[in-house]
């Protein structure tokens, strides 16, 4: 990354969202992926076709979500040779199929399950729309960090979250021991069943400081501290699609992982001629609510990456925690706090090993 900036690059992709197919085992209602025809849903990405997708895009981070990866047939292979050409992979699943299908894979520092999981066990059944797909979730997230593989979370917040179960959420995922817990809003997709309980801008800023604010010992999200910083709105950022630019079936989709404005035929297409000042909260009413990982979870990267004050501001998130809307400074740089001393206690974010980000969710 630094090498582009230093050539001037001013676009260029941190994240490639590989779909090597749509279908799934589960019909979640807030989710926008699976709302195909059945010959669509039979369709499928080649290892061959994946592997030229992430050379041409040369992202070091390859995030596999879907529908459900795991029902590919040659997934295995896909990983395989994406792990080989040294990419960071982020598999992610609902993990119906992990035990099931654990021992075809091998443990190694460039593969990662990131399994769905929205919330406590009452709260993330409901949400996928079945029961007793958070015990088997966790039965399968518990062997797979018995096998030495790498275990992240992601989950996917509606209206009527409620944060303290969400926190509780956290504490549980802490205690099982995965690596780090990614989150998101949901988007607003227009073919999504449910289309009630999505959340607007507002509602996402309060949500996830109520969420965030005084974060416990043990916390590890897997995403740039200023991107959550950017969920809790204490600072602004502009939308960055192009830093993680999807490839499925129908090829490459314009301009992101949300939106279906079309497809180009390669990556170089679609960076050279997506009118990118199109979209973006200012620019078009599809963007006016989104504050997806996908989108701005680049935008914080390039501002660790871009300043000092950027790279100086993540630092000090990472070991503080993120910074409450309307904190200030007092002189000497102490924090003025509003809450008593006993409820302080604030823990360090820890970053992803290879990045400071940015797995893709499901959805």
């Amino acid at each position: 990354m630094i090498r582009r900036k230093l050539r001037g690059e001013k676009r260029y992709p941190l994240v490639l969202m590989l779909e090597p197919l749509f279908r799934c085992n589960l019909a979640c209602a807030g989710c926008g992926k699976i709302q195909y025809p059945a010959h669509i849903l039979r369709k499928e990405l080649t290892p061959e076709q994946c592997f030229a997708a992430a050379d041409e895009c040369g992202a070091p981070i390859v995030s596999i979500p879907g529908g459900e990866p795991l029902m590919h047939p040659r997934i295995v292979e896909i990983v395989n040779g994406l792990v080989a050409r040294k990419k960071y992979v982020y598999l992610c699943t609902n993990a119906i199929l992990l035990k099931e299908k654990l021992d075809t894979f091998q443990p190694s520092k460039y593969l990662t399950f990131s399994v769905h999981m929205d919330g406590m066990k009452d709260d993330h059944d409901f949400a996928v729309c079945r029961e007793g797909i958070y015990d088997v979730a966790v039965e399968a997230i518990r062997l797979a960090l018995a096998r030495g593989f790498r275990v992240t979370t992601n989950t996917t917040l509606f209206d009527g979250a409620e944060p303290e179960r969400v926190r509780a959420f956290f504490d549980e995922m802490s205690k099982l021991g995965v690596e780090g817990m990614m989150l998101s809003p949901g988007y607003g997709y227009s073919k999504a069943p449910d289309q009630e309980h999505f959340l607007r801008r507002s509602r996402t800023r309060e949500l996830f400081t109520r969420i965030l604010s005084r974060p416990r010992k043990g916390w590890h999200f897997n995403q740039s501290p200023l991107f959550l910083e950017f969920l809790m709105g204490t600072r602004e950022y502009q939308c960055t699609p192009w830093g993680m630019p999807t490839y499925n079936i129908f090829g490459w989709q314009r301009p992101c992982y949300l939106l279906q404005d079309g497809y180009a035929d390669s990556f170089a297409d679609l960076m050279a001629t997506t009118t990118w000042e199109e979209y973006g909260t200012d620019a078009n009413e599809k963007c006016a609510d989104c504050m997806m990982h996908c989108g701005y979870e680049a935008s914080a990267v390039d501002d660790t990456f871009g300043s000092i004050r950027g790279f100086l501001a993540t630092v000090r998130a990472t070991f503080r925690g993120p910074r409450e809307p309307g904190r200030k400074s007092r002189p000497g740089g102490r924090k003025r706090h509003a809450h008593p001393p006993e409820s302080r206690e604030r823990a360090p974010l820890r970053l992803a090993k290879e990045l400071p980000i940015l797995s893709g969710s499901k959805r």
